[in-house]
């Protein structure tokens, strides 16, 4: 028989470690919300703008992720403590015919108009930045910051002056490609057409530098990947990409691509799209259904209005249909682990792809962003660390590229 005196003191013993572990618990958030709420937060890439240009949807209300598939409003940036991003401009890939360069550059302006109006409108809560300093200034007088980025350089077509009219009009970097060829290189879930940049896609990079416009090599092949590092004079942004070590998908780059991103001085913005953080369960008859969908709907490229409300509403009843289970917070800290050690901390960063199929558990959307904060601080990092992984390395590349095309200027 069990002496009272020890049954007492097992009590005590667990009710003693159950206390502790949940005060170090509140100790460990009490510590994360505090540098989360202090330092600048910034999201390298949302597709945000694409819901923008749905009728009746208003980018200042709360909406939720669940009924309407929104994963950032500025209500529900603000609960995340997220002070700003880069909105993407994004346009499928068409056809790459003088009609399909010109329908592709008119959405694009038009993605870009809605952008800046809704920014325009909401001018007490959010602002355009164009530098860093510009990020800084919005946020110390207590506002959002929005930057612009293009997502595929297909609305470029084959005229350089259009990189120059997106500039113009406050973008400050662009995706070259997306999931096909386009005429700048080659996809990295395509075949090789160029194996690499095209002899244009060299002028479009020396553009780019020559304008101080960051270069996002995220959905690029490989060896377009390698052949950027060879002919830019910039460091190169990778605005929403994983580990390829931790999840082999093409999307992702590899150990040798994040040192020589590393060795060229750039940065990777760590994605969390589930599929892309963690190989996926086999789902045939998910996978079957989607398929269905993408062929329905031409890949969702050169896509009416209507038809590419239909395809939203099929996507998302498979997707109900045949619920995924996510990646964590915890999955995607474990690809900045693998980064920081490969790379080292001052080249990676978070780029969410949230409205393009981003969300995890624990950041499903722009609300819980504080969560990868508190995954870092139990983790160890510091607050210069976090802080560099948040927005400094960013800022930094930003800057680097805005000194480089400084340089270029007064060469010529």
């Amino acid at each position: 028989m069990i002496k009272p005196t020890i049954l007492l003191f097992c009590f005590i013993f667990f009710f003693f470690n159950l206390y502790a572990e949940n005060s170090d618990s509140k100790r460990l958030e009490r510590k994360a919300k505090k540098i989360h709420n202090h330092i600048l937060t910034l999201d390298s890439h949302n597709d945000t703008p694409l819901l923008m240009v749905r009728p009746g949807f208003d980018w200042s209300e709360r909406h939720d992720p669940k009924t309407d598939r929104s994963r950032v409003d500025l209500v529900r940036m603000e609960e995340g403590g997220l002070d700003g991003a880069f909105f993407a401009v994004f346009v499928g890939q068409g056809p790459r015919t003088p009609e399909g360069n010109e329908a592709a550059k008119q959405k694009a302006l038009l993605v870009m108009d809605t952008l800046l109006n809704a920014i325009h409108r909401n001018a007490d809560k959010i602002g355009l930045a164009l530098t860093p300093d510009d990020a800084y200034m919005l946020d110390s007088q207590g506002k959002r910051i929005a930057f612009i980025g293009v997502e595929n350089g297909y609305p470029v077509g084959r005229d350089l002056g259009m990189i120059q009219r997106l500039y113009d009009k406050g973008a400050r970097y662009i995706t070259l490609v997306h999931t096909k060829n386009n005429d700048i290189c080659d996809s990295s879930t395509d075949t090789l057409a160029y194996s690499g940049l095209s002899v244009f896609g060299n002028e479009v990079v020396a553009m780019m530098n020559r304008l101080g416009m960051m270069i996002d090599v995220s959905h690029a092949s490989d060896s377009s990947f390698y052949d950027i590092l060879q002919f830019t004079q910039s460091p190169i942004l990778a605005s929403h990409s994983c580990a390829r070590a931790l999840c082999d998908n093409p999307r992702n780059l590899n150990d040798d691509e994040l040192r020589a991103l590393a060795k060229n001085g750039g940065v990777i913005q760590m994605c969390i799209l589930s599929d892309y953080v963690k190989t996926p369960a086999p789902n045939p008859e998910r996978d079957s259904a989607r398929a269905a969908v993408r062929e329905k709907f031409r890949n969702f490229d050169d896509l009416s209005d209507e038809e590419m409300k239909q395809a939203h509403k099929e996507w998302y009843a498979i997707e109900d249909q045949f619920p995924r289970e996510l990646a964590t917070v915890s999955d995607v800290v474990d690809h900045i682990d693998h980064i920081v050690e490969v790379a080292g901390i001052d080249h990676v960063g978070i780029g969410t792809d949230f409205d393009g199929g981003g969300g995890v558990t624990g950041c499903y959307d722009v609300s819980e962003m504080g969560n990868i904060t508190l995954e870092l601080v139990k983790r160890g990092y510091s607050k210069k660390d976090i802080q560099k992984i948040w927005s400094g390395n960013l800022m930094r590349v930003m800057n680097e590229n805005i000194k480089v095309a400084q340089l270029i200027a007064q060469k010529r």
